[in-house]
């Protein structure tokens, strides 16, 4: 096994003409196209084999099994199976082995479809977010310790502390492991009206930021806050939207600096949090490292609530190409209820279009398949 063996062994092998290296995934490739492996099983492999969390392997393995693949291929035979009696009723109305309920039959399959497509497509994007990670942002006013707490969450010192306001300018990124849930952690310039060219472009990047994130920490002085009840409302105003509170952002309120009250105030901090409905919130102290673990495991349960349990529950999509080829499905099923009352033509080519959608994720159906289940289900010719 040693480098010199190896690098021998290649030598010999590569004399040989009709021999050649692998090309990259050239193995998997092959299984594809000899159907041992559909496209969402090979795509699991990929996953798998870059897989850096425990969340993310679980994922990636139901998907090299088959369980997404299944259920896309689950819907493709629905979806033939429909296609091919509407056909058959089209060209063979007249004929005497077509039931009268055929149109009944292929409307309550399409509308059971739809049905599942719709809530499969709703899951918040957990499949995705767990392949890719969760962007999580540290937002909030100047000097509260966002840089601090992404400090203490890496366990490292990834970003400048300084006691000057406005240190931190541009978006600093770090990739972390929360709980076996993939995390793509930014600490982001303090929110603040500045006359600083450099650090307003900082505060327009944090903004961005923020409105591109899956969970938003919004950082908070607690000695403040305690001393002012309203900066707990227009600092999380300031963050989430320039105008008014975006209930639809997901958010988790961090009170930093809890090393300065007495446990009176904190308690009383909490109490005024839960009365102004500004929750889930939590008290730390970065400076001591007081209420981090108390975080870390709330901050744990919300990544698990955004991602959910990889190995319950029906498969998530997990890449941006399934998201978009079961929406388009989704509209063609939905124009095929428009058409189906005026032309039965064009209805059949909507469900021809949603059918070839699936068929992206797990491979094509082909025509034969058509042809044979309208022969077999109706004994067409016999």
């Amino acid at each position: 096994g040693g480098p010199a063996v190896v690098s021998g062994v290649l030598k010999a092998l590569g004399a040989f003409p009709e021999l050649r290296f692998a090309e990259p995934g050239e193995f998997t490739k092959r299984a594809f196209q000899n159907g041992k492996l559909d496209l969402t099983a090979a795509e699991g492999l990929g996953d798998l084999i870059h897989a850096e969390t425990e969340g993310q392997r679980r994922q990636a393995l139901r998907q090299m099994d088959g369980e997404l693949g299944h259920l896309y291929q689950r819907w493709t035979d629905t979806l033939t199976k429909t296609l091919a009696h509407l056909e058959a009723y089209i060209d063979f109305s007249e004929d005497d082995n077509i039931e009268d309920d055929v149109l009944d039959q292929v409307e309550n399959a399409v509308k059971a479809l739809e049905k599942e497509l719709t809530e499969h497509l709703q899951d918040g994007r957990r499949g995705q977010r767990l392949r890719d990670g969760v962007h999580v942002v540290i937002a909030g006013p100047a000097n509260a310790g966002k840089s601090s707490l992404l400090n203490q969450l890496c366990q490292k010192p990834t970003a400048i502390v300084s006691p000057v306001a406005g240190t931190t300018r541009d978006v600093v990124e770090t990739a972390l492991n929360i709980g076996g849930f993939p995390v793509v952690l930014s600490d982001t310039a303090g929110l603040r009206e500045t006359t600083d060219v450099v650090e307003m472009e900082g505060v327009s990047r944090a903004r961005q930021r923020v409105r591109d994130a899956d969970l938003v920490l919004i950082i908070l002085d607690g000695k403040v806050a305690a001393e002012q009840h309203d900066h707990l409302t227009m600092s999380m105003v300031d963050v989430l939207s320039p105008n008014e509170l975006n209930e639809m952002q997901t958010y988790f309120l961090v009170l930093n600096k809890m090393d300065l009250l007495r446990e009176e105030d904190q308690a009383s901090l909490l109490r005024t949090c839960d009365r102004l409905g500004v929750g889930p919130a939590c008290l730390l102290s970065c400076k001591t490292g007081d209420g981090i673990v108390a975080f870390l495991n709330a901050l744990q349960k919300q990544l698990a609530h955004m991602c959910g349990d990889p190995r319950t529950g029906s498969p998530s999509p997990t890449q941006a190409r399934h998201q978009l080829s079961l929406q388009k499905c989704l509209e063609a099923l939905r124009s095929f209820a428009e058409y189906q009352l005026t032309d039965l033509v064009l209805a059949a080519e909507q469900l021809r279009l949603a059918r070839r959608q699936l068929g992206r994720l797990t491979g094509q159906v082909g025509t034969e398949e058509l042809l044979a289940i309208i022969f077999k289900d109706f004994c067409i010719g016999k």
